[in-house]
């Protein structure tokens, strides 16, 4: 069935050299833009107590420590082996969690409720039908403690991500002006450098809706020249100041800095962690490129210009102790150091630029997967998938980046609340990487609990040393932490208490028609498309609206956007579509499939392919193609059996009175302006849209098929209606203190965040909300 499955995605092409050098030079400037300027601020970070002239004994454990962290965690774990753990090519934390959700029933979100598995996974194979009889398998599926763990580190992941946007282009930024104030203007600390970063934060944060590709073409260059640049004055540094500098690659050096170390001077291996800060973004942006040219962009670029760079500000400073903590300008010779302050403003730009537009595609995973409250989704690219700006998202971080900076005015502060961000998310992915190791690659619990110990206890190592810092700038990574997370997890809990609570209040076909003759309810002309997230029954808010006004179109559409845990869903297996009940009813169900990098929105053609779709449905149906019968909960995939020809064929049709509230009388051409309440409430609305007709064959299709497109056309031509649930919440008396803060901090996130996707392009006169009272 996985084959199944992985048929769902687009699979790239046969990846060619040419192709692979080509993302591997534009990786350069995306991916590895953030961990190529770590030089920046690393030693200029540390701090030891009481404040003394290290020895250069020291001096070599640092560099050991660095050596050897730089090529185990960046190098070893994620070029090696997490590389490896993608999601049919998309990386990330969120692709290792779908990955468990897609193989293991452990996913919590309201669509990967196992109640809908059987119906939105026909065609794409079980979820869980990789290896069902192992008994690890069984104890995830079996414990929810366990799945509610799982959603909460792939929660806490994303916030790091969140906050990784929100303070890293300080630090980069700060850390480049900074030696501008002691090689050029040799003024006071923070006197130049904080007004100059703030106005560099501004304009970068400003230039964010015009796309990252928009200056894309400029990164790779400038990241390039920098590496070389660094490497370069390693070598410089190596061969000028002590070339046995070499000799501080041996691990002892990292053991006997350890038997020094006291507990006032744990924090300082914070700062070594700084070194690796960015390698997350080699799995994360992974979608972008591919496995071989992130490898060679890393291998043959970044890890040696990096190793030589530390390499040569390690002899440099060998000789120098007492430049021990100052910028890392002081080791560039001072005939260079204008165009170095130059070049390295414009490499922590580039870097600060790809955590940026980071964030924002994490902000849309979670949105997508219902983790995150409503914000407004811009595409910067029609040619590359996953390219977003989100404005609210965009001044946020903004916002968080000044504040950071004006309040800390200090390197090393700032140094340690990254770290702790960067140990948190690598921490995150090493425990989630040995279920992929056993459930997925199907591997012994031994090569797991291997993974694990290796790089966890590294990690923690280096987590213990962060936690140390508290006081000394990583609290504000804590409260931030609490707050993002409490937001993200009071949506997904309000999001899925109205699902259980509109699961529990549906009611069926039989008891809609059941009504008719006692309401006296009457079919008007036109279409009705119903919002709905169920993907089953009827919602509460619709039989509320029938009861209360006794009339619906003639063709009725329950239409159901469904996000799944794949990254993207291709076009021609995006709907699936069924009927409900019988077929003179007219009444039908569309379901749209998206996956978490998708771009959803519900654009100006969207009714147009939905009735493109279902007159595929239509003229299929009879043919001994589908075996779909009027059962509830029975859908298919329209669009994928390329060799039947569509049941309807569309042809441009100019505007037809767009947004006019009136009704053509379509036999005599007069317009008659409905004031009646009941009507204005029911008659459809014309929009510009796309005509459709019979294609020219249709003589040869059953008579009942021709009706039925006919009618659906003579419907389309009447107009259309769309109906969404508007809801209210109150809390159950009776609910304990943390139930009712959720509920209350999901109320004030549902009225002050935008409103339902699908509501955005519809116009307001053809637009219906059905109030809805939601007790929880």
């Amino acid at each position: 069935m996985e084959n199944e499955l992985n048929s769902l995605f687009e699979r790239p092409k046969k990846e060619t050299w040419q192709n692979t050098l080509s993302l591997s030079f534009q990786s350069l400037g995306v991916v590895y833009g953030h961990l190529s300027v770590a030089p920046l601020y690393v030693f200029g970070s540390m701090s030891l107590s009481p404040k003394e002239i290290i020895s250069e004994e020291e001096l070599y454990g640092l560099l050991s420590f660095i050596f050897w962290t730089l090529t185990l965690i960046p190098l070893l774990k994620y070029i090696f082996i997490v590389l490896q753990a993608d999601d049919n090519g998309e990386g990330g934390t969120f692709a290792l969690y779908s990955l468990l959700c897609r193989h293991a029933k452990v996913g919590l979100l309201p669509n990967y409720q196992i109640s809908n598995h059987e119906l939105l996974t026909d065609d794409m194979g079980s979820f869980s039908e990789m290896n069902m009889e192992s008994k690890a398998r069984k104890v995830f599926q079996s414990h929810t403690t366990f799945h509610y763990l799982l959603l909460s580190m792939a929660l806490l992941g994303s916030c790091m991500v969140i906050e990784d946007g929100a303070l890293n282009p300080a630090l980069s930024v700060f850390s480049a002006s900074s030696g501008l104030e002691q090689s050029v203007l040799n003024v006071p600390t923070g006197s130049v450098a904080v007004p100059l970063t703030c106005v560099i934060l501004i304009g970068l944060f400003v230039l964010q809706p015009y796309g990252t590709h928009k200056i894309g073409s400029m990164f790779a260059p400038i990241v390039i020249i920098w590496l070389l640049f660094i490497g370069g004055l390693g070598l410089y540094n190596i061969f000028c100041w002590n070339h046995l500098v070499f000799h501080a690659l041996c691990p002892k050096y990292m053991y006997n800095f350890m038997k020094t170390l006291d507990l006032k001077n744990w924090g300082s291996l914070s700062s070594i962690l700084l070194c690796i800060t960015g390698s997350e973004a080699m799995f994360a942006d992974l979608g972008h490129f591919s496995q071989k040219s992130i490898k060679i962009g890393f291998g043959f670029m970044v890890y040696p210009s990096l190793v030589l760079c530390y390499l040569g500000q390690t002899a440099y400073l060998s000789r120098n102790l007492e430049k021990f903590g100052t910028h890392f300008i002081s080791c560039v010779p001072r005939c260079i150091h204008g165009p170095f302050t130059v070049l390295a403003i414009l490499a922590s730009i580039v870097g600060s630029q790809a955590i940026i537009t980071g964030t924002f595609s994490v902000v849309n995973q979670c949105l997508a997967l219902g983790c995150f409250p409503r914000v407004k989704v811009i595409h910067t690219s029609k040619n590359i998938r996953g390219r977003v700006y989100i404005p609210e998202v965009n001044w946020i971080l903004m916002a968080l980046c000044l504040i950071s900076l004006v309040a800390f005015r200090d390197i090393e502060d700032l140094g340690n609340a990254i770290g702790l961000v960067v140990i948190t998310g690598m921490l995150i992915t090493t425990c989630l990487m040995p279920l992929i190791i056993t459930l997925l690659w199907k591997k012994g619990i031994f090569i797991a609990a291997c993974f694990a110990i290796s790089f966890g206890s590294i990690e923690a190592l280096y987590f213990s040393a962060c936690l140390s810092n508290f006081l000394k700038g990583a609290w504000i990574i804590v409260i931030l932490s609490l707050i993002l997370m409490f937001t993200m997890i009071s949506w997904h809990y309000g999001s899925t208490k109205k699902y259980q609570y509109d699961l529990e209040n549906k009611v069926s076909i039989k008891w809609l028609t059941s009504l008719g003759p006692s309401l006296g309810a009457v079919r008007v002309p036109g279409i009705g498309f119903i919002y709905t997230d169920l993907v089953t029954g009827i919602p509460a808010f619709f039989s509320h609206f029938i009861i209360n006004i006794p009339a619906y179109h003639q063709v009725l559409v329950f239409v159901s956007f469904v996000s799944v845990p794949v990254p993207y869903i291709p076009p021609d297996k995006r709907h699936l579509i069924g009927r409900i009940y019988r077929k003179e009813y007219r009444v039908y169900r569309c379901i749209i499939r998206y996956g978490y990098r998708d771009n959803v929105k519900d654009s100006n053609d969207f009714e147009d392919q939905l009735i493109f779709k279902l007159g595929e449905f239509i003229s299929t149906e009879d043919m001994g193609l589908e075996l779909n019968s009027h059962v509830e909960g029975r859908v298919t995939v329209v669009g994928d059996q390329k060799q039947i020809k569509a049941g309807l064929i569309p042809i441009d049709e100019a505007d037809l009175n767009l947004g006019d509230p009136s009704f053509v009388d379509r036999e005599n051409g007069d317009t008659q302006l409905r004031d009646d309440q009941l009507q204005s409430a029911i008659v459809p609305v014309k929009r510009k849209k796309v005509r459709f007709v019979l294609p020219p064959e249709s003589p040869e299709m059953p008579a009942s098929v021709v009706e039925e497109l006919q009618e659906l056309l003579d419907a389309r031509d009447s107009g259309t209606a769309y109906l969404l649930g508007h809801s209210r919440f109150v809390v159950r008396n009776g609910s304990n203190l943390l139930k009712k803060l959720l509920i209350l901090v999901y109320i004030f996130l549902e009225r002050n965040c935008r409103g339902p996707l699908v509501a955005l392009d519809i116009p307001h006169v053809a637009l219906l909300k059905v109030g809805t009272l939601y007790t929880i």
